[in-house]
């Protein structure tokens, strides 16, 4: 499994739609897209959220960017991560 950093962007439809329900069908829909979710932020800045997630690959991250999309009505910008004693090893 990868890990990924997905960064959302609430619309204004999704604002008022934000509740504890909501995150666990959120939640659901990462894990019917293949991935496990690791952690959850909420940001100050250019996004609004983050959540950090393993997945099997790149496929499974834009299932689960679009179902999310559909789902709440935030856009995801996604970025794969790779530990620093990783990026070590393969720039050794």
């Amino acid at each position: 499994m990868a890990k990924f950093f997905m960064y959302g962007k609430y619309s204004k439809e999704a604002m008022g739609d934000i509740s504890a329900d909501r995150t666990k069908k959120a939640l659901d829909a990462i894990a019917k897209a293949g991935g496990k979710v690791n952690s959850m932020y909420a940001l100050l800045g250019k996004y609004d959220m983050v959540i950090i997630a393993d997945f099997p690959g790149v496929v499974e991250v834009m299932k689960a960017s679009v179902a999310l999309n559909k789902l709440t009505n935030i856009s995801f910008t996604s970025f794969p991560a790779i530990s620093i004693e990783e990026f070590d090893k393969i720039i050794a």
